[in-house]
């Protein structure tokens, strides 16, 4: 009774792909698999060195970082972002979450994450949006790694202005002092997976990555789903 229930449910309303609009099938959630398989994944879990890891050098001290997927505009890649950040569909992030999870469990690198951690929004715009989209993606990396994710304890302090139509200079000076520690021994030891929807300049996630290194002895590794 249920699954005809559900069936008719789904003949008044379609369960559709959110980037084609095709109907989904058994085992698609939110995005088919067609064009799940048409991103252009970096496959940098599996490299040291990799074009991730070399926007932090210098400025950072990072075990390891990757992204899942390459961003480029008018895509499915964009698409997905624009619906998890803009348009409620949280899904997405666990979606992908999911498969950035399997390729760090695929990884010799993340094996010893002992706590995930999304960057944060400021108070304000958390109850104007009514979701973090990196607590999304890191709940699907949880399901995959069995690790904790700790939303708590790292937070921001101001609420700074949108970076979207900001150069490199001015992305990093929008974010001098936004992040704060509510307690640095939650952190004190441990090896923090942090992670964001996308990486362009990094200023962000340094930001960030700098406020957890204040824990003593702390280790940081930087993942996203995109790479800008």
């Amino acid at each position: 009774m249920a699954y005809l229930l559900q069936h008719l449910i789904h003949l008044v309303f379609p369960n559709l792909c959110i980037v084609c609009n095709e109907n989904l099938v058994g085992g698609e959630e939110s995005v088919c698999f067609s064009c799940l398989s048409k991103l252009p994944y970096t496959n940098f879990h599996l490299q040291q060195a990799n074009e991730v890891e070399k926007r932090f050098w210098g400025k950072l001290p990072v075990e390891h970082a990757t992204s899942l997927y390459h961003y480029q505009k008018a895509t499915a890649g964009q698409h997905l972002l624009h619906a998890l950040k803009y348009k409620g569909e949280t899904q997405v992030g666990v979606l992908l979450g999911r498969q950035l999870g399997i390729n760090l469990s695929q990884s010799s690198f993340y094996q010893d994450i002992d706590l995930i951690v999304p960057v944060p929004l400021h108070p304000k715009k958390y109850r104007k949006r009514g979701y973090n989209q990196s607590e999304c993606i890191c709940e699907g990396i949880a399901e995959v790694l069995q690790v904790a994710v700790d939303a708590t304890h790292l937070v921001r302090l101001i609420e700074n202005p949108t970076q979207t139509r900001k150069g490199v200079y001015e992305r990093w000076e929008n974010t001098k002092g936004i992040f704060g520690l509510t307690d640095t021994a939650a952190f004190a030891g441990k090896h923090i997976l942090l992670v964001d929807d996308v990486l362009t300049t990094g200023s962000t996630l340094e930001a960030c990555a700098q406020t957890i290194l204040e824990a003593d002895c702390a280790r940081i590794s930087v993942v996203t789903l995109a790479l800008a």
